[in-house]
């Protein structure tokens, strides 16, 4: 009898009204912290902001949402190009420029990799170190968002992940203002050493030295009037002078997808919550209905008529959740389908161009990180150049 009225408990919990629970996510962010007051021009810190890491390695073909290689690599680029944005409007830095690879040589780099970016939610693993090698952040940054930062009015005013980026920023400033301005002095004349190594190891290796643990020093800095130190800063300054034309690129790409990309961000953020709630209210009511029915069956051999009769009810009930729980798994497959069909509208319209770059009489072409490998290549022989015609004059006198 105990076990018939279990059952039946149990088919009378199920045929309960089902609690509906709501979950509404504030789209409120921290404030962009700014220096308390003005940083010696001597020690403001150049940014370089590498694109980020698409992470493709993590696309596979079973997943709930799916990812799209374009997608990704275009994320990468757009995220970077946020993230920079929102340390230009920090006010604390020197130039923060965002550079195609990570052998830049500046004062501060920071590197990112998307761990999660479905429209919803956003997770960025981030790494910054200095020119001496220190990592100042090592991190994993995450942000949830609701629907309402996808109206136009939000839309208008702030990317809906400003608050992912503002608090990288934020943690940024706060390592600044741990180091102490010799400290800050000494990253930016470092910085210029490696710059100045990877042109002529044999002539500027000397000045730094290198621990077991890979952080850089300087052992002593060449003659501010050292010819050599003159062309690099030479070399160094037309390097800048492309990276800041890379900029404009960069600038131009993402004001392109804005649109199409706050679009597919929004669709997915839509398609990704159904299709999370349709899932989780099919499992629920397939095994809800799975144990009505099993209920309803064991109560079939009460000899009760009272309770033969509930556990018909109970089969019944448990019959409808089972066919309404298949129907919503069914309905949650045509949201998977329709964020594979987002992703790949998306994919159309950001697939990478083929652009060239004029400086002079050199011509650049393909993608930006072969124009900027074939420019590093083209510095490198402009010095070598240079450097010969020193010597030969050198020689001369």
């Amino acid at each position: 009898m105990k076990r018939y009225l279990s059952a039946l408990s149990l088919v009378a919990l199920i045929l309960l009204p089902g609690c509906v629970t709501q979950t509404v996510r504030s789209t409120s962010v921290a404030a962009l912290e700014t220096p308390q007051m003005p940083i010696a021009e001597d020690e403001l810190l150049d940014i370089g902001v590498a694109i980020f890491d698409p992470n493709l390695e993590q696309v596979t073909t079973d997943q709930d949402v799916p990812i799209f290689a374009e997608v990704r690599r275009a994320e990468a680029t757009f995220m970077a190009g946020q993230l920079t944005q929102v340390l230009q409007d920090q006010n604390a830095w020197g130039a923060v420029r965002i550079v195609p690879d990570d052998q830049q040589f500046t004062d501060l780099f920071v590197r990112g990799k998307i761990l999660k970016s479905d429209g919803e939610q956003l997770s960025l693993a981030i790494r910054v170190t200095d020119a001496t090698g220190l990592e100042w952040i090592k991190k994993t940054y995450s942000g949830t968002t609701s629907v309402y930062a996808y109206n136009q009015t939000a839309r208008a005013n702030n990317d809906p992940f400003v608050g992912v980026y503002r608090d990288i920023a934020n943690d940024l400033l706060k390592r600044f203002n741990n180091r102490s301005r010799s400290e800050r002095i000494a990253i930016r004349r470092i910085a210029e050493m490696r710059f100045a190594r990877d042109f002529s190891a044999d002539a500027f290796s000397p000045y730094l030295n290198q621990n077991d643990k890979g952080i850089y020093s300087l052992t002593r800095l060449p003659a501010e009037n050292d010819p050599m130190l003159e062309r690099v800063r030479t070399i160094r300054g037309r390097n800048y002078t492309f990276v800041d034309t890379l900029q404009g690129h960069y600038s131009g790409f993402s004001e392109e997808i804005t649109g199409p990309y706050d679009e597919w961000r929004k669709a997915s953020y839509e398609e990704t919550v159904a299709l999370r709630e349709l899932r989780a209210e099919a499992q629920r009511d397939m095994i809800l209905g799975g144990l009505a029915v099993i209920a309803g069956v064991a109560a079939q051999g009460s000899g009760s008529e009272y309770t033969q009769a509930a556990g018909a009810v109970g089969v019944i009930a448990g019959g409808y959740l089972l066919k309404g729980g298949l129907e919503k798994r069914a309905a949650s497959e045509i949201h998977a389908l329709a964020l594979e069909e987002i992703g790949q509208s998306l994919e159309a319209e950001v697939t990478p161009r083929v652009i060239e770059l004029e400086d002079r009489t050199v011509r650049l072409s393909g993608s930006v990180e072969d124009q900027y490998q074939q420019w590093r290549e083209l510095l490198a022989d402009i010095y070598a150049t240079e450097m010969q015609a020193l010597e030969e004059l050198s020689q001369a006198e």
